[in-house]
């Protein structure tokens, strides 16, 4: 059994990791957004672009984490979109901090942990290993 076969405990401890950076991912968003509605009265701090940008960022968080399961199970179609996917956000999160005035501080320092959690996780997906993995697989 080599580092190239999806049950070798070395491609299941990365897969495990991604996993557990996605949940992180996906707990931010979902917090994000119970913290959204309760405090919906407060138009300074909950803007219609918190809204907009929070759901996206709950669904894609959702998306990547069935990808995620999916490419441990051995879809190579499911890990090019997560490696794609994880790509796309993290440059959209380093807009979000970037461009001034249009989010809420708080927001861009959940966004912020956001992209740790996904650089992590984009970091192991675009790995030797898992690419090595796939490529392998016919």
């Amino acid at each position: 059994m080599t580092s190239t076969d999806l049950h070798h405990p070395d491609t299941r401890r990365v897969f495990r990791t991604v996993r557990h950076l996605v949940l992180v991912y996906l707990g931010l968003s979902a917090l994000t957004m119970l913290a959204a509605f309760a405090l919906r009265s407060h138009t300074d701090l909950i803007t219609p672009s918190v809204w907009v940008r929070g759901t996206i960022v709950l669904v894609s968080a959702a998306v990547t984490l069935l990808l995620t399961v999916r490419a441990a199970r051995g879809s190579r179609g499911a890990f090019r979109r997560l490696r794609i996917i994880s790509g796309v956000m993290l440059v959209a999160i380093a807009a979000i901090i970037a461009v001034p005035g249009v989010f809420p501080v708080w927001m861009k320092i959940e966004q912020g942990l956001c992209g740790l959690a996904l650089a992590g996780a984009a970091v192991l997906l675009n790995g030797r290993q898992l690419r090595t993995l796939f490529a392998a697989r016919p």
